[in-house]
């Protein structure tokens, strides 16, 4: 399906031109006069067309599936495929993902988070913590930093009135039950801290991989949700699934029961992951499964390489489809093409267009409103 894109200076001289003729209608028959309709015009094409500069942007363009937060949405619960809001109305949650937080610390920052927030329109952050990759949380990281890095960025997140996803990061470690213990001793930690919190939510094993089987993950979550619900009764769990967080299929056929509120992740590259797993996405959610892309990237599955800007679009349109929510890989300047910064930006804040990468642009865009029209 195609949709055309209107010429906003096109658009801009037919509303002054209407604007003309309807300046000399009274007020008193109910029509706006020509001032107003030129608001409106000016309103629409600063959607379309993005400030160049960031930190001095126009207001956030209020898409339906970005207005939920903690103060409208309080608390969230999964019903049925569906994210849901306090009063049961399906929402969508849109973010970024940090990069892992014992590399890249210095974007755990307030000021960052209230321009993710108020020029973005991001709702919800995700707090990426490796755990067996150099200086993550099981080798070599400083655990207590590590947490401190957690609560500021659940605490930043909270006051500016965004979701925050807590993500054991494991990738190395490729089956969760290598470290069950230390998942359940730190999400016992974590999940009695935060109960009560109307705005976290937790991500238990974020890729499992390199065979790990289905019945595997099951194993692992059993414990760990068993953990967290101990404490907090009724926050939102995330589940991975097999390779790397895309056999969700799998877990459509043979879902965790026992418990409410669980989803589950599915993570994408669109420059690799195309039709089959849009597919295999659509299939599940059909089949009821709750499902949360915690993780994607307009590149290929390397988090480098060739952008797919078509591709990209193709899945953003079926993700809001189907109220799916998506939080995008990475809030960091690292030379790879997933990174939402230039590798020369050297700022953890007040970013301009001039300091993102093409990955971050098309984000920019993509959050704050510009027409992203499916190209079939």
């Amino acid at each position: 399906m195609t949709n055309t894109k209107r010429n906003p200076i096109h658009f801009l001289l037919a509303v002054i031109l209407l604007g003309a003729v309807l300046s000399a209608i009274p007020m008193s028959l109910g029509i706006p006069g020509s001032k107003d309709i030129v608001a409106f015009a000016r309103t629409r094409s600063s959607v379309t067309e993005p400030a160049g500069n960031l930190t001095a942007s126009l207001p956030l363009s209020g898409t339906a599936g970005n207005t939920a937060s903690p103060s409208v949405s309080g608390k969230l619960h999964v019903n049925g495929s569906k994210l849901c809001d306090s009063k049961g109305q399906p929402v969508q949650l849109r973010g970024i993902s940090t990069h892992g937080i014992g590399w890249f610390p210095e974007y755990i920052n307030e000021e960052c988070f209230a321009q993710l927030r108020t020029q973005w329109n991001v709702n919800v952050m995700r707090l990426a913590m490796y755990t067996a990759e150099y200086n993550g949380y099981l080798n070599g990281g400083d655990q207590n930093q590590l947490k401190a890095l957690i609560r500021n960025g659940a605490q930043y997140a909270a006051d500016h009135d965004m979701y925050v996803i807590i993500d054991w990061h494991i990738l190395s470690d490729s089956n969760p039950n290598q470290h069950i213990e230390e998942a359940c001793a730190f999400f016992d930690e974590m999940s009695k801290e935060f109960a009560g919190r109307s705005n976290v939510l937790y991500e238990i094993c974020n890729e499992p991989n390199g065979g790990t089987t289905w019945n595997d993950i099951k194993t692992y979550a059993s414990s760990v949700i068993g953990i967290i619900r101990k404490n907090d009764k009724d926050a939102v769990i995330i589940v991975g699934t097999p390779n790397w967080s895309q056999y969700v299929d799998e877990a459509a056929k043979d879902p965790i029961t026992g418990y409410d509120n669980i989803m589950y992740a599915l993570h994408f590259y669109a420059a690799t992951h195309k039709d089959d797993l849009r597919n295999r996405m659509v299939s599940a959610v059909e089949a009821g499964l709750p499902i949360f892309v915690t993780e994607y990237g307009i590149c290929d599955a390397s988090g480098n390489g060739t952008i797919d800007r078509a591709e990209a679009e193709q899945w953003v349109h079926l993700m809001d489809l189907h109220d799916v929510s998506y939080v995008a890989w990475n809030l960091s300047n690292k030379s790879e093409t997933s990174a939402i910064l230039k590798s020369s930006c050297t700022k953890t804040r007040d970013f301009t267009e001039d300091d993102l990468s093409e990955s971050g642009k098309w984000l920019y865009d993509m959050l704050t409103g510009k027409d992203l029209s499916p190209t079939h």
